[in-house]
Parts: C-alpha cells; sequence; structure tokens
C-alpha cells in the first residue's frame, strides 16, 4: 500500500483543488447560533482547515444568509498571501424578486456575495437548485446570466447541482432525476458539479455511466459534499444504533473494527475515486475537521479495496431500499 496522493486535484477552468475541503451548510442550521459574535468555532474550524492543507473553500449565499460567506471573507483576510479556491452558489434566497433566477437576480446575488468575502472574483459559482420556475421560465436567463459572468472574468467555472435523490426514492424517480439533471446539463454546459454523496444512497445512472465515468468523458469536475463526521456515522448505521446494515458486516472483518473504520471508508472511497474530484465535508467544530482530515493520513485503498467496498454498499444498499414488487398482470394472481 502507498500513502493517499495529496496532489492538488484539477477541476477544470485551471481550478486546482486538494483532495479535502471544506463545506459551511452547517452555518445557520438549528442549534448554530446565528449571531455574529458566536462565529468563534467556525472560524477555528476554518483555520485548522488551512492549516491541514485545504484550500477548496465551499460556501453559498443560502448559509445563515451571507454569513458563511462573511466567514470566509475573514479567512481570507487572514491569509493575504495564500491561494484559495473560493466556491459559492446561488439560486436558493429569492428576496424582493420574483423568482431566484429572474432578470438580472444572479448579477446581484454575486455581487453581494464578492462584497461579503471581500474578493474582486469568485472562482465557481454554482447554480444551486434545478428550480427555474414554471416550464423553466428563467433557465434561458439563468443560463445567460452565468456564461456572462465568466466571460467578463467575475466567475471562473459555472456549477451545477448533480443528480441526487432521496435513499428512499423509487426507480421511477431516480430515472426522473437523471432525465431532468441531463436535460439540464446539456443546457448549462457547467464546468464543475456540485453533489452531495452518501455511500448508501442508491446511485444514478447517467447515459449508462456512472457520475465518474459520466464527467470524465465530458471534460467535467466534481465537488462530493460529505456531511461532517458524525453525519458520516449517521449515514452508515441510519437507526443510531450500534449495528451496521447487513452487506457492511463484512467490512469490519477486512479492515478492523476500530472506532471510526467505517467513516473513513467511505470518506476514503470518495476522495480515491477520480483525480477530476474533490470532496468537502462539513463541520461545526476544530474536532470534527481533525477527524475528517484525519482519513488521509496513512495507506490509500487498493483497487480490490475499492471493489470490495463497492460491492458491500451495493449490497446494503439492496437490503436496506429492495426493489418494489412487480405487480403481476391481472387475472394471473396466486
Amino acid at each position: 500500500m502507498t500513502d493517499l496522493d495529496l496532489t492538488s486535484r484539477h477541476l477544470g477552468q485551471g481550478l486546482l483543488a486538494h483532495p479535502l475541503g471544506v463545506n459551511l451548510g452547517a452555518v445557520g442550521l438549528p442549534g448554530n447560533l446565528p449571531r455574529e459574535q458566536d462565529d468563534g468555532p467556525f472560524l477555528d474550524g476554518l483555520r485548522r482547515a488551512v492549516e491541514l492543507g485545504a484550500n477548496l473553500l465551499d460556501t453559498a449565499d443560502s448559509y445563515g444568509a451571507g454569513r458563511a460567506e462573511r466567514l470566509v471573507g475573514r479567512l481570507l483576510r487572514e491569509y493575504p498571501d495564500r491561494t484559495f479556491l473560493t466556491s459559492s452558489k446561488v439560486g436558493r434566497i429569492r428576496g424582493s424578486a420574483p423568482h431566484a433566477y429572474a432578470d438580472r437576480h444572479i448579477h446581484h446575488q454575486l455581487q453581494q456575495t464578492l462584497e461579503n468575502l471581500y474578493a474582486e472574483e469568485l472562482d465557481l459559482y454554482t447554480l444551486d437548485s434545478w428550480d427555474f420556475g414554471p416550464q423553466d421560465r428563467y433557465l434561458g436567463t439563468a443560463i445567460d446570466q452565468m456564461h456572462t459572468l465568466r466571460e467578463v472574468g467575475a466567475i471562473k467555472a459555472i456549477g451545477m447541482q448533480g443528480p441526487y435523490t432521496p435513499a428512499a426514492a423509487t426507480p421511477a424517480e431516480r430515472a426522473a432525476c437523471a432525465e431532468r439533471f441531463l436535460h439540464l446539463f446539456r443546457l448549462i454546459r457547467p464546468n464543475v458539479l456540485w453533489t452531495r454523496c452518501n455511500a448508501l444512497t442508491p446511485v444514478i445512472t447517467l447515459e449508462g455511466e456512472d457520475l465518474f465515468a459520466f464527467t470524465a468523458r465530458h471534460g467535467v469536475g466534481v465537488i462530493l459534499a460529505a456531511p461532517k463526521a458524525p453525519g458520516l456515522r449517521a449515514g452508515l448505521t441510519p437507526s443510531g444504533a450500534e449495528t451496521v446494515p447487513g452487506g457492511l458486516e463484512e467490512l469490519h472483518t477486512r479492515f478492523g473494527d476500530a472506532p471510526g473504520t467505517l467513516t473513513r471508508l467511505a470518506l476514503l472511497s470518495g476522495v480515491q475515486r477520480a483525480g477530476h474530484c474533490a470532496t468537502v465535508v462539513g463541520f461545526s467544530s476544530e474536532t470534527q475537521l481533525e477527524e475528517s482530515f484525519g482519513t488521509l493520513s496513512g495507506p490509500v485503498l487498493t483497487a480490490g479495496e475499492l471493489r470490495t467496498l463497492d460491492d458491500a454498499y451495493a449490497r446494503a444498499r439492496a437490503q436496506m431500499h429492495p426493489k418494489p414488487k412487480e405487480r403481476l398482470p391481472a387475472g394471473t394472481g396466486m
């Protein structure tokens, strides 16, 4: 076994990211106080992430109504000589506009984002929603604004949400999600996909390929958004119990049952998946970040071990979300 390659990943458009970055989605969630003076734990976490090598700082205007962006802005001012990859999103906050993508609203939101970040340009700007109004009324407007912002140098790369469905989604719902994604992908022509990841979420097939093969073929980078460490554990033990879903027990046999083993495997399976992919992890404390970044130390998973993981996850998904039984034609019941 060899150590994990921690050289920067090329996400396209000249964007180079450390394999593991941070996501500020926890800012503004219930239980996280909204007052600016309570930002200490998040700032300390960001500083620790920088010390651990992170350069990809992923936020959105909707995370704490701009509070997360302002936190990143404070960090950027503390490290004026460091190069960071700043990522934000638009599409959740409507304000006084008729829709979050209406008219020049994207442009207005970007100006506020840049002001929050104390920056003159943004590396990655992601369309954070597939809702473009009735009959996609504002889709053309959104595409025009994003491409214009890239052409004038206000942003370097265009992002869009990747395909994702809840764990309990039916095969028909997953197929509809894939169809909708492909329709938008062809029109938006993004440089990067931003998508949530969960090892136990059913896989969505795109033109007969998985997400990584599909994006590699199209020359598009990928950012996988993993939950903070406790969330990773919760995703692998959905019931909150100490036991793991059927299909994952063999992983303890193969890799050991030390605390955090399943969490490490889940995160490594994303970090190692492809050279055009980076992962961002959520956090609300330095401890959670250190736990996540700690998965990068030590040996990498071999190709055989990655296949073992994929097989185990597939069996666990099949057990947790069995395929609906096919209905018998009328008159043929037992």
